[in-house]
């Protein structure tokens, strides 16, 4: 079993943490190379471990157009899908550490060491966080005709009808499958697992009634909420949601302490010196502050995030440590 599920949440944010001060990124003594002090010198590129299209790849265009408007180099974005993201990432942790390769991560990057028996790289170790950018929360929606109008009334649906009762995801690992492994095992209720190959196939099986539930990040859904078609009964996040004020967090509606959050940030290889790592954190958390970038975040249902380097490391470490326990305890196969 790969070694990060053998450790608690606090002992993987504190691995970060030591990692973090190892590099150096945490203010040390040690002087930057000659070539970090003309960094940016030349193109960077932004890989994406996502087809084009949804708010992963959005990131990646607006943090690489607005670094290039900044610094006068072309920041060129890659996407590079496959494996489950793991095909980019792969890319990223071998790349050369000088600050002009990026990766693009999201909430698979914290499921993925539970996920996969065998990575080809180490998430704790061979990469070195940057920002985080974004999170936004899922919402449960269930189809119009199931007779339940609350996270309580879904929960006694589901342990009248055990095992029959369905839900859908974008495939083992993603938030949607993860948000409602945790809800079943918080919730004590049995449903059968109906993975799709992305969001909108899994949306319309819903539409047409072949399945019961779904957890999806709110833009996907909200529109078919709206008008009627689909029903939402919560949120995922610890507090509610901007885009749907009116409907309660899963935590207020009967299972406390219930939070997933899809997130989104910049990583670059592990050894990246530490004042690139911070030049960039400086720059994109600049970015994120912009009126327009905040707006597009907004109509996409993203909230900026930002904050140094070790808040990022931190973040990545619990959901590790999150994900492991939900896995387990969920009887998830790694692949």
């Amino acid at each position: 079993m790969y070694e990060t599920l053998r450790m608690n949440r606090q002992q993987i944010a504190a691995a970060f943490c030591a990692l973090l001060l190892l590099a150096g990124i945490v203010p040390a003594a040690a002087q930057a190379p000659a070539e970090s002090k003309n960094y940016p010198s030349h193109a960077l590129r932004y890989i994406v471990p996502y087809p084009p299209g949804g708010f992963n790849d959005t990131l990646g265009r607006v943090v690489s157009q607005k670094l290039q408007d900044r610094w006068g180099h072309p920041v060129v974005v890659e996407n590079r899908p496959g494996g489950g993201t793991l095909i980019g990432s792969d890319a990223v942790a071998k790349a050369a550490p000088d600050g002009y390769t990026l990766l693009g991560v999201a909430f698979p990057f914290g499921a993925n060491p539970s996920i996969y028996r065998k990575l080809p790289y180490d998430t704790v170790t061979d990469f070195a966080p940057i920002v985080f950018a974004g999170r936004t929360p899922n919402l449960l929606v269930v189809k119009s005709t199931l007779p339940v109008r609350s996270v309580k009334d879904l929960i006694a649906h589901a342990k009248s009808n055990a095992g029959k009762v369905s839900y859908g995801s974008a495939g083992i690992g993603s938030s949607n499958h993860l948000s409602m492994e945790l809800f079943k095992s918080m919730a004590g209720v049995d449903m059968v697992h109906v993975p799709y190959k992305g969001s909108a196939p899994m949306v319309n099986d819903l539409l047409g009634g072949h399945i019961d539930a779904v957890f999806d990040n709110t833009p996907n859904v909200l529109p078919q909420v709206t008008a009627g078609a689909l029903r939402a009964l919560a949120v995922s996040s610890a507090q509610r949601s901007a885009q749907v004020p009116d409907v309660p967090t899963v935590s207020e509606a009967g299972l406390p302490g219930y939070e997933v959050n899809v997130w989104f940030g910049v990583v670059a290889p592990a050894h990246t010196p530490p004042d690139i790592v911070r030049k960039l954190n400086s720059e994109i958390n600049a970015i994120l502050a912009l009126p327009d970038v905040r707006q597009l975040f907004r109509d996409q249902g993203v909230e900026p995030v930002g904050g140094p380097p070790e808040q990022f490391a931190s973040h990545i470490g619990s959901e590790i440590a999150k994900w492991a326990k939900v896995v387990k305890e969920a009887g998830i196969k790694p692949e």
